[in-house]
């Protein structure tokens, strides 16, 4: 392991973390925490787009972008932000929903799930579903392709993201393709990664078991821990990122292998030196747009 210079500077800009303990954070500090963004001009322009609006789907708030003129229908990216199923929102992840949608040529419909601890487990996955559910049901509302629509998510939202995609084979509804970026698939904490990415390399393994007992429920439910899931066959095909020297990393590459085994098309790429969060960042991270650059070629060829 040799951390990527960028990687390296950044630890050094923030190696301390929050100033309280994510264990010790309180439900004041927790909602106080959520209002700021101490990375916001990290994150990427804001891209004028021809649509950008606000809705609510079957109670759910979204935010869809649409990066071309006209009524034509467009490939669909039900997109789910990180952020340990803790923090995060539409508006923090405003840069990147523009850059998907520019990036893919697609319709980004960005999810505004319920948080933890608020709203503990199942409400993410049962947000994240019910949004898929509806883009399915109601193409023309979003003018998108109803053969043309994917799942994208990174971290907790890739936890979102691969629970919607064997909820949607289980419906028998036909996802072109599932983007996971270093997503949470298992809470059990046993890899090696976590033991060698512990701490001192941003998210820590300290800080995913706080994330995980803030979210809640059975480590063997699917819906939580997709890895357990004990029939993947048929799911949509996959790209999995993984960032080296992240306590992550391991599980989603297992991951990819399950998915692999059961015959599912899938391509892993683990980005070297990379830490946990870098794909948010292209402000910090070269390796941000290298990854949204890869991911955008397999998506365009699933939707070919």
């Amino acid at each position: 392991m040799s951390l990527h210079p960028q990687a390296e500077a950044y630890l050094k800009l923030f190696s301390t973390g929050p100033t309280t303990p994510s264990f010790e954070l309180t439900p004041e500090l927790i909602a106080e925490m959520r209002t700021m963004d101490a990375f916001a001009e990290q994150r990427g322009p804001i891209v004028p787009l021809p649509l950008v609006r606000d809705d609510v789907v079957t109670g759910v708030p979204v935010r869809i972008y649409r990066p071309q003129d006209g009524d034509h229908a467009l490939p669909a990216i039900v997109y789910f932000h990180g952020g340990g199923w803790v923090f995060g929102d539409v508006d923090r992840n405003d840069a990147l929903g523009r850059d998907l949608a520019v990036r893919n040529g697609a319709v980004v419909i960005s999810v505004d799930y319920r948080l933890a601890p608020d709203h503990p487990f199942p409400a993410a996955a049962d947000d994240g579903w019910s949004v898929v559910k509806d883009v399915f049901a109601r193409p023309e509302a979003y003018q998108v392709d109803p053969e043309r629509i994917a799942v994208y998510g990174d971290s907790a939202g890739g936890n979102v993201a691969a629970v919607a995609a064997w909820q949607a084979r289980d419906a028998g509804l036909r996802l072109a393709h599932q983007v996971l970026v270093y997503p949470v698939v298992d809470v059990a904490m046993d890899t090696e990664s976590y033991r060698t990415y512990a701490t001192g390399f941003g998210l820590g393994a300290g800080e995913m078991a706080w994330f995980i007992a803030q979210y809640g429920g059975d480590p063997a439910d699917p819906r939580l821990a997709p890895a357990r899931l004990a029939d993947k066959a048929g799911l949509a095909p996959a790209t999995v990122i993984t960032a080296e020297c992240d306590p992550l990393c391991d599980e989603g590459e297992t991951y990819a292998s399950q998915l692999a085994a059961a015959g599912v098309p899938v391509e892993v790429r683990r980005y070297d030196g990379a830490i946990h969060g870098f794909f948010g960042l292209p402000g910090f991270f070269d390796q941000a747009t290298e990854a949204r650059e890869y991911a955008a070629a397999r998506l365009k060829e699933a939707f070919r």
